[in-house]
Parts: structure tokens; C-alpha cells; sequence
């Protein structure tokens, strides 16, 4: 006997987005669908919320080793995404090497629109086997924040980068310009871990990660973006260098050291300290109209505390896309 139900037009793991303009200018979900292991949720909206919120889960709090998940996203003229987590994304132990656990991510930003993605961090499992591409198609007008940042495993369980491959890429095409027949490669951020031995001077991965507990990559573009990108860039040309000498005397420092500062100055101050302190290495540099920012930290908490202090300093996330947007990163 066959069932009266229609079949499903979708697969195991995908899943879609939509996002539209209201004529009153609110953004709304016109649509989201996904199937097992993928899960969405978006809560029911405000009246004053500035985008549309999505959690971005999984049955059980991970992937299990085999699972494929893939999501597309379109952001229509206008309108703004937030997508978040509600915990680490969880990349379970494969029985094999060649048993790869894959997770894309395709997203169409339409002119004007706007996405902020900004999760938690995924954390491999010892033995675990990932691939993550995740591809940005962004039209003329359009701001896109990326987050995309990975762990070292469970430091209870003494994991340090005991997984067996991690890949990771994310690519910004540009399409929709002026004077383009064809979408433009603006970035292409390619990371690949890999758990087996590699040279005589850096025998393992754990020795090539440095003490770093977390790694990332902050991917700013258009618009909406502009103040943030050029906080960062002020930010990192304001960092101490190596071989820098002080050449004031003493005097002159104390006297300065007297002085009352600003807040900004203050928040900095105590920001060095702690990057000092948490062995916090960073870097910022504009790449063909979009801004990189790459970090890593000695504990994930660290990390998270950074570049939290970091967007909320700034502020203009918050106030383009709202409180929820940075729940991860708080």
C-alpha cells in the first residue's frame, strides 16, 4: 500500500533559509525547512528585533562521524540574518579515517542584505574526521560578518588536537557589481589540520598549534561592516611590535602615566594585558574590499572573551543586528 503523504523533496541533513523585507521594513523567515541530523529553530520574532534569529543545531549536540549536512541560505533585498548556536558543535569519533563527517553552508546575499554569523566554536572529538566549506555569494550593497573558529577537543578528557583531519574553508565570491559578467573571488580561507606527522621540527600537530587552545577567522564585508573593519585595522596598527623601543625618559613616562585617559585608552590598556597573559595572538589586514582577522588563544574561554570584548567595544553589530546576534561570543 502506498502512502497518502507526499514524499519529501528533501534530503537527510539539508536544509534552506529564506529571509525577506516586510513593507514596513522588518525582516521576516519566509521559509526554513531541514531534515535529521540538521535541526533550526528561530524564535518568534520581536517587534523591535532588528533581524531574524536562527539557531543552527543538531540532534544530540554534534555530528556523528558520517554525517552530512548541508544549508543554503538566501538573504533577499534588504533584509538581515543572524544565525547562532546553542553550544559547541560537536564533531563525534569516526571508525575510519575515510569515514568523513562534511557540513556546508551556501548563502546568497542579496543586494542590500545582511548576515551575521556568529557561532560557537566546532570542536573535533580525538579520532574525529571533518570537512567544513562554506561559500559566501555577496551582492553589491550587501555586509556579511563571518565567525568561523575550531577547538583543540575536550581538555577533561586530555585532548589536545587529537583529532584526525580537520579541513575548513570559507570563500566570498561577489556577485551582482558593476561591470561583472561573472562572480569575482574576493577570499579564499583555507585551513587544514592534519593529526598525523609531518616534519622533523614540528613532529605533531599539537606542536605546530603552539599552546593554542583555539584558532579563527573573522570575515568582515560590505557596508554594515565598514565601522567594524576599520576598528580592527586601527586596532592591530596600535599593537606594541616586536624590537619597538621607548625612547621617552623616564620622567616624561610617569608624567604620562599620571595622565587621566580616555575610555577607549583604558579598555586597551587592560585588553594588551590580558592578550599578554592569555598567550592572545592576532592580525587584521584588508583583502580586496573585506577585512581578515585571524586569532588564536591559549584557553577557549580567552578566545571568546576577545573577540567579544572586541565586537561589543565597537558596538555596531549590536546595534545593526541585536543582543542576540552575539550571544556566543559573550
Amino acid at each position: 500500500m502506498e502512502s497518502p503523504f507526499p514524499k519529501s523533496s528533501s534530503s537527510a541533513g539539508e536544509g534552506r533559509i529564506i529571509v525577506d523585507l516586510l513593507p514596513n521594513r522588518l525582516s521576516t523567515l519566509e521559509h526554513i525547512s531541514y531534515q535529521y541530523p540538521l535541526k533550526l529553530i528561530s524564535p518568534s520574532p520581536k517587534t523591535d528585533q532588528p533581524s531574524v534569529l536562527v539557531f543552527l543545531l543538531s540532534y544530540g549536540g554534534g555530528l556523528v562521524g558520517g554525517d552530512q549536512v548541508n544549508l543554503s541560505v538566501e538573504v533577499r533585498p534588504g533584509a538581515k540574518l543572524s544565525m547562532v548556536t546553542q553550544g559547541h558543535t560537536k564533531i563525534f569519533q569516526s571508525v575510519s579515517p575515510h569515514v568523513v563527517t562534511r557540513q556546508g553552508l551556501q548563502v546568497e546575499l542579496k543586494r542590500h542584505a545582511a548576515f551575521c554569523l556568529l557561532p560557537d566554536p566546532v570542536q573535533p572529538f580525538e579520532s574525529s574526521v571533518y570537512e567544513q566549506i562554506q561559500t559566501f555569494n555577496v551582492a553589491f550593497g550587501a555586509s556579511l560578518c563571518l565567525l568561523d573558529w575550531v577547538t583543540h577537543g575536550r581538555s577533561a578528557r586530555g585532548e589536545n588536537w587529537s583529532l584526525t583531519r580537520w579541513v575548513g574553508r570559507n570563500e566570498i565570491w561577489a556577485s551582482e557589481a558593476p561591470k561583472l559578467s561573472k562572480p569575482r573571488l574576493l577570499v579564499r580561507d583555507a585551513i587544514v589540520l592534519d593529526g598525523k606527522e609531518r616534519s622533523t621540527q614540528l613532529r605533531t600537530l599539537q606542536e605546530s598549534m603552539y599552546k593554542h587552545a583555539v584558532v579563527g577567522t573573522l570575515v568582515l564585508r560590505g557596508p554594515m561592516m565598514k565601522s567594524l573593519g576599520d576598528f580592527f585595522l586601527s586596532e592591530f596598527a596600535a599593537l606594541p611590535r616586536l624590537g619597538a623601543r621607548d625612547f621617552r625618559s623616564a620622567e616624561t613616562r610617569q608624567k604620562e602615566a599620571a595622565t587621566p585617559r580616555l575610555p577607549i585608552e583604558t579598555w586597551r590598556a587592560t585588553r594588551l594585558a590580558q592578550e599578554q597573559e592569555s598567550n592572545l595572538l592576532w592580525s587584521a589586514a584588508s583583502v580586496r574590499g573585506c577585512v581578515v582577522v585571524k586569532f588564536g588563544a591559549a584557553t577557549v574561554e580567552a578566545g571568546r572573551n576577545w573577540i567579544g570584548s572586541m565586537l561589543l567595544q565597537e558596538g555596531s553589530l549590536e546595534r545593526e543586528f541585536g543582543e542576540a546576534a552575539l550571544m556566543c561570543i559573550r
